[in-house]
């Protein structure tokens, strides 16, 4: 099998690859990067999931890239939209001729003797085997699985009549109008789908075990729009994202502080936009503090519209099993359902599952340490991409792709061709998500470990982050440099010259021998 090579192999074209590649583009313009993406189309999450409502819960003044201001008005954008401008950036920086589709990653083999990866690729349509090497390698492929959304074993699931659907793979025939839909969960999914299906369904019911807390902004923001009546384009574009960041920041960093007085604020906006006498505390107060879980963002207060209308109501209690015609909870009630949907999460995982081996030895991300967030310890010319979960994943996917061109520049600037992460030497290990959420917490038999100290830890704040990865130099405590071609070059002159020394200055040859056989 012949390999194609590339100086750089990004593996995943959705937001974070293609932001990764457009980064690396336009700063190493002589390099040659490739993004193998599995599906035949890029954009990811915002290809991937079309279920109805669809769209990012946190505002895209900083969800979109640094280098490319977002233009439309709705800064709550929908899916469609999103998926759109991430094209549009690849095609403006010429990085959709670099996508190579349809390819899902097997394994990914580093040799230190060649001192290059070989990535191995399949074409699922074909099932023809493809092998790529490069010289590094960047994972975008976030963290949970394209295959399967996480569905609980709920007992009874298999009597049920009616149909059961998962968001991740929302079946395009599926007709809601006048059906009773029973959605499982209180997430952003469910929060998203209630008033997108309650506008034709005869009834949504989003049933939760627990409450999430929820915040109401508005889908336009005002105070963006006069920023760029009164700016030039991308000057209020970095403003505006700083702004919005530090809203976000101080919002986040208050709900730590002062959980009591932020929980109070919190039911108190929802229960201004209910129904007097509506059982806020039980449907919308959870029993942990904020942001021990991830806060739901609701564009226009459309959830609340919904359930005043009567097309939606909230049930919080527990199943105890599928019956055909429905699901009978724990208290004794039973809600009747056409269809259930199953908003319950997503399968983790790393890498999308491909195997990763370094020099024959297999590497499990689970027993490493995270370096900036971005390298695996142990494991060379290797990065990878996993945004925030307290605030827009972009800001962080767009810093770590400026530390990859941070690294290349010093390698390049060195003469240097690797560099690996040594873990820290007190061993101590910390959650790379410090969040309750079920999905996080499933999380930590699949992602690293964060450590004690920076350059080890993974802080969950965009400034911080934007110290440590643009303030500090590029080499630290944590990385070590190498040219391995280098000292395998030297290390054979070496032995040849040794060998040399060894032999006698004059070679005498046996007398029989002629000079003609010599010759």
């Amino acid at each position: 099998m012949t390999a194609k090579h590339f100086d750089v192999v990004i593996i995943g074209a959705g937001l974070s690859g293609i932001g990764t590649a457009c980064q690396l583009t336009a700063q190493f313009p002589h390099k040659t990067i490739a993004v193998l993406e599995r599906r035949e189309r890029l954009g990811g999450t915002w290809d991937l999931f079309r279920y109805p409502g669809i769209r990012c819960d946190f505002d895209m003044l900083t969800f979109g890239y640094k280098f490319r201001p977002w233009h439309e008005l709705k800064v709550l954008a929908d899916g469609p939209s999103i998926r759109q401008y991430i094209a549009d950036t690849a095609v403006a920086h010429g990085v959709d001729k670099k996508i190579h589709y349809g390819l899902k990653i097997l394994g990914a083999d580093w040799s230190s003797a060649e001192n290059r990866w070989s990535v191995t690729a399949v074409y699922e349509a074909t099932g023809e085997t493809v092998q790529y090497t490069c010289g590094y390698l960047i994972g975008c492929t976030g963290y949970y699985s394209y295959d399967a959304g996480f569905t609980p074993d709920f007992p009874g699931i298999d009597e049920f009549a009616g149909r059961v659907v998962h968001p991740q793979h929302w079946p395009a025939d599926l007709d809601l109008t006048r059906k009773r839909v029973v959605i499982v969960g209180s997430g952003a999914t469910a929060i998203t789908l209630v008033p997108a299906l309650a506008a034709t369904a005869g009834h949504v019911t989003m049933l939760q075990r627990s409450p999430t807390y929820v915040l109401t902004l508005p889908a336009v923001d005002p105070l963006a729009e006069l920023l760029r009546r009164v700016l030039p384009e991308q000057r209020a574009y970095d403003w505006i994202r700083w702004l919005k960041f530090t809203q976000t920041n101080v919002f986040y960093n208050a709900c730590r502080r002062f959980p009591k007085l932020m929980r109070k604020v919190l039911l108190r906006q929802v229960a201004l936009q209910l129904p007097s006498g509506y059982p806020v505390e039980k449907h919308f107060g959870p029993r942990y503090d904020p942001w021990d879980e991830r806060l739901c963002i609701i564009p226009d207060s459309d959830l609340f519209r919904a359930i005043r209308s009567g097309a939606a109501s909230v049930v919080t209690d527990r199943i105890d099993r599928f019956t055909p015609t429905g699901v009978k909870l724990a208290s004794g009630e039973e809600l009747g359902a056409d269809v259930v949907v199953t908003a319950t999460g997503l399968q983790l995982i790393l890498g999308g599952g491909a195997t990763m081996t370094v020099d024959g030895e297999e590497v499990d991300p689970s027993t490493r340490f995270a370096y900036k967030g971005m390298l695996l310890s142990g494991v060379p010319n290797y990065m990878f991409t996993i945004g925030y979960i307290n605030a827009s994943w972009t800001l962080r996917a767009d810093l770590i792709a400026g530390m990859a061109c941070r690294l290349l520049r010093h390698l390049d600037a060195t003469g240097m061709t690797t560099f690996v992460a040594e873990a820290p030497a007190d061993g101590e290990r910390r959650p790379f998500m410090d969040l309750t959420s079920g999905y996080i917490q499933r999380a930590a038999t699949v992602l690293p470990a964060s450590g004690s100290h920076l350059p080890w830890q993974a802080p969950q704040d965009y400034r911080k982050d934007r110290r440590m990865m643009r303030g500090r130099d590029v080499a630290d405590e944590g990385l070590v440099f190498s040219r391995p071609e280098a000292a395998a070059s030297e290390a054979a002159a070496s032995e040849a010259a040794a060998s040399a020394a060894a032999l006698p200055s004059v070679v005498r040859l046996p007398e029989s021998t002629s000079a003609a056989a010599v010759s």
